[in-house]
């Protein structure tokens, strides 16, 4: 074919492609709503808190209770432990998995009063709640817990690692010892320790679900140590998901996008949090109850039994 009709013949394309583009309607701007009920979009009212975070002054109020799921027993006579459970995507999660049918243990270092709301709302679906306060970083309190969950249940059927510490660094230079330290040791330590005393009570068909995040998945500039272990916790899901394969126990990991808990306010600063999660494409950030059926998906044998060692992202459309 001649040279010429090749090059008009493109020519023409490229005109009716920028025809099209400058005819099409403008893009819808709005935060993306997909689910049963209207979510909060940025910008939020400006707000820090001291760490560890508290739930009950969120504004607005985390959305949890995800009232339009409707429990068919996939838990139905387990028990979990849940670490982080007091607010935020373990609070969520422990309130889907009691309307499955299970019996829930929730540990948290320090929120009292948000423990108490998780453990009010587990037992108002109809499931025994424990409250456990400690520290994840410590194998005797990891021990203890699993002890008691033993003690109390008879039984430990799914394990939950979700209690984690994390505060932005805008320099790595400006990232200290103790701040790196205390990420690693919550994050990664408090995982392995908890997986360590938790497996020799598993039996065949248990599962472990641990919180991985986006950053593990892509890095985060100002979040290096907490971006490492998330990607650590990537790395140790799969490896553990190996190594319990012949004991039929099953390990997967959940890695969140930005979702509206204590965790944020607790480490951005006021004018920070306004905006968050308005940068991924759906344009605002999730609420716990958009994460809590995915813990309910890998926890459970009727709906995932063939899946192990898998990093499941649920981070709003990157």
């Amino acid at each position: 074919m001649p040279r010429g009709g090749t090059i008009e013949r493109q020519r023409d394309i490229q005109k009716e492609v920028a025809k099209a583009d400058s005819e099409a309607p403008s893009e819808n701007e709005s935060a993306m709503q997909a689910g049963a009920r209207q979510y909060p979009v940025p910008p939020f009212p400006e707000q820090h808190q001291p760490k560890p975070g508290n739930e009950a002054k969120l504004d607005p109020a985390p959305m949890y209770d995800a009232p339009f799921y409707k429990g068919s027993g996939k838990l139905e006579g387990k028990a979990a432990i849940i670490t982080g459970g007091d607010s935020g995507i373990g609070r969520a999660v422990a309130i889907l998995f009691a309307r499955e049918g299970a019996d829930i243990v929730i540990c948290h270092i320090g929120e009292d009063k948000d423990a108490r709301r998780t453990k009010q709302a587990v037992e108002a679906e109809g499931r025994k709640c424990i409250v456990s306060k400690g520290d994840v970083r410590d194998p005797d309190y990891c021990r203890g817990v699993v002890e008691a969950t033993i003690k109390a249940f008879g039984h430990l059927d799914v394990l939950v690692n979700n209690a984690a510490f994390q505060v932005h660094s805008k320099r790595i230079e400006d990232l200290s010892f103790e701040h790196f330290d205390e990420t690693l040791k919550t994050n990664l330590y408090g995982y392995f320790n908890m997986a360590q005393a938790a497996v020799p009570q598993l039996r065949s068909g248990a599962a472990i679900v641990n919180t991985g995040s986006v950053v593990g998945l892509q890095g985060s500039a100002e979040l290096l140590d907490y971006a490492m272990t998330k990607g650590g916790i990537h790395a140790f899901t799969k490896s553990l998901a190996s190594n319990l394969i012949s004991r039929g126990i099953r390990v997967n990991a959940v890695a969140p996008g930005p979702v509206w808990t204590p965790l944020n306010p607790s480490d951005k600063q006021a004018e920070d949090v306004a905006k968050f999660g308005s940068s991924v494409p759906m344009k605002r950030p999730a609420q716990p109850e958009e994460l809590a059926p995915a813990y309910v998906f890998l926890a459970s044998a009727q709906c995932s039994s063939y899946i192990t060692g898998e990093i499941l992202p649920v981070i709003g459309g990157y």
